[in-house]
């Protein structure tokens, strides 16, 4: 395909120097080859630019910058350069049509279904990737827990990735037969708009409540941009969108009549409710108008995503006999609300609540269960809304009977500096302990736990790794926790 085939429609700075054949396109150096589009895309890490002289030896013929310094770069080493506007992220924008019309458009025969929202994104995608599978879809999900087909998964480095990779992975499942694609959308791939291009079907808002205010700054901002996947992003795609909404929460509520696209409520008294009647750690007995079902998740927070994912399904067009048959097939989320099995009648549950709301709604969900004394393991990242911290301590001290505080992914901070501003939360007298190294703390909370008791440890749910300085190092909350379990248990730790 030729490169002014790619840009056509696009703005660009200047006139093209030559109008060479693309045969790939790529955003790493190291896979370039013959006839590849090289996309310097901006990064605050890294001088991107830097790796042009890389590209043009391994055979680029174009390449694509967001700042003129890039221009000269290009045209020393014989690549043709292509300057394109990054207003507003417009660079990304132009970047993802660019791949769209690279790859022909991979979302305009295929089903995609986004899902935005603080909390429950993970679980609810699962849930709806699932649930579409039993009614006889080929589904592919991507987000927190990576990219899933078939028998394919893989990891991948953000929830929702920057546009060139996200384009070849859409491109990858719909070569591989995929008919629907249900994918978390971040708030910050919203605002940066990696996503634009891609033709949505439906999308589902789960909840909004405190996280990323370093990056968007006030909630206003981190609400409006979750609300652009049914406003901007919907009216881009220019397919029927039908926007699934929780009307139980107040920004929700606030955005249903307002949207201008067509929407759905869910939860207590909206269009859409899936009524709990038993609910424990392990199951979920709920209604469906006059159906009664069983779903293998537990916890109450779990009938929010129960709600989400089914009316996800309702936007699609299904029925309540079909929603109730594929939602009684779901089973747990890797690391959401994870039982630990063991033989000393402890509960041990692993979840990946690592903000105040989603905290809350696991400890609440623990308390429900009535447990004779609830443990909690938490901590927060580093290079993270510190406002959050103490939040968190917050919420412990209403639901748990004891705290042990530790590192979660520091990352580039300091682990102790992080703990103390968590511990600031703590109200007077509120029995809680600080260990820093996270395995240690994990044996401790268990081992100072008897039978009737709960532990939940919180914050890394299916991670397998701690984030120390910008290294990954090989750590899961679930090993660790069965390591503790299967170790002599003497009572030790009693505070």
């Amino acid at each position: 395909m030729k490169l002014s085939q790619l840009l056509s429609g696009l703005q660009v700075i200047g006139s093209l120097a030559d109008d060479p054949e693309i045969t790939g396109i790529t955003a790493d150096s190291r896979k370039v080859s013959a006839g590849t589009l090289f996309v310097a895309m901006p990064s605050e890490r890294t001088n991107t630019l830097d790796y042009i002289e890389d590209a043009a030896a391994k055979g680029a013929v174009a390449v694509l910058v967001s700042e003129r310094a890039g221009v000269a770069m290009a045209a020393d080493h014989g690549v043709t350069p292509v300057l394109l506007p990054n207003i507003e992220w417009s660079f990304n924008a132009s970047v993802g049509l660019v791949c769209r019309e690279f790859f022909g458009d991979p979302t305009l025969n295929m089903r995609v279904i986004g899902i935005t929202g603080t909390n429950g994104k993970t679980t609810t995608a699962w849930m709806m990737r699932q649930a579409l599978s039993e009614l006889g879809r080929n589904v592919a999900y991507l987000g927190t827990l990576g990219i899933h087909y078939g028998d394919i998964h893989r990891e991948l480095s953000n929830t929702t990735p920057f546009p060139v990779e996200l384009w070849t992975l859409l491109a990858e499942i719909r070569d591989a037969g995929c008919t629907d694609l249900v994918m978390e959308a971040s708030s910050h791939a919203l605002e940066q708009k990696r996503l634009w291009g891609v033709r949505f079907d439906a999308g589902i808002f789960t909840n909004l409540t405190q996280d990323h205010l370093d990056f968007h700054g006030s909630m206003e901002a981190y609400s409006h941009a979750k609300k652009k996947l049914f406003t901007e992003y919907a009216e881009a795609s220019e397919k029927n969108f039908v926007g699934a909404i929780n009307g139980s929460d107040p920004i929700g509520r606030s955005w249903l009549g307002t949207l201008p696209e067509t929407t759905i409520s869910f939860g207590p008294s909206a269009t859409f409710e899936v009524r709990p009647r038993t609910v424990t750690v392990d199951r979920i007995v709920a209604t469906l108008g006059k159906e009664q079902f069983e779903v293998g998740v537990g916890g109450l927070f779990n009938v929010e995503n129960l709600n989400a994912a089914g009316a996800g399904l309702s936007a699609l067009g299904y029925s309540e006999a079909q929603i109730v048959q594929a939602l009684t097939k779901i089973t747990p989320v890797p690391g959401r609300f994870e039982a630990v099995s063991n033989s000393h009648g402890i509960g041990v549950l692993v979840d990946y609540a690592h903000t105040p709301d989603a905290l809350e709604k696991v400890l609440s969900s623990a308390r429900a269960l009535k447990p004779k004394r609830l443990i909690v393991v938490f901590g927060c990242g580093g290079d993270r809304d510190r406002t959050k911290r103490p939040k968190m301590a917050g919420v412990t001290c209403e639901f748990a009977d004891f705290s042990v505080v530790t590192s979660d992914n520091p990352r580039t901070e300091d682990p102790v500096a992080i703990l103390d501003d968590i511990t600031q939360g703590f109200k007077f007298g509120r029995p809680h302990t600080v260990i820093v190294d996270r395995r240690e703390a994990i044996h401790y909370a268990i081992n100072m736990a008897k039978p009737g008791e709960i532990v939940v440890i919180a914050g890394k749910g299916h991670e397998n790794y701690q984030i120390i300085g910008h290294t990954k190092h090989p750590m899961d909350d679930r090993l660790i926790a069965a390591e503790a379990l299967a170790s002599p248990r003497g009572g030790t730790f009693e505070p």
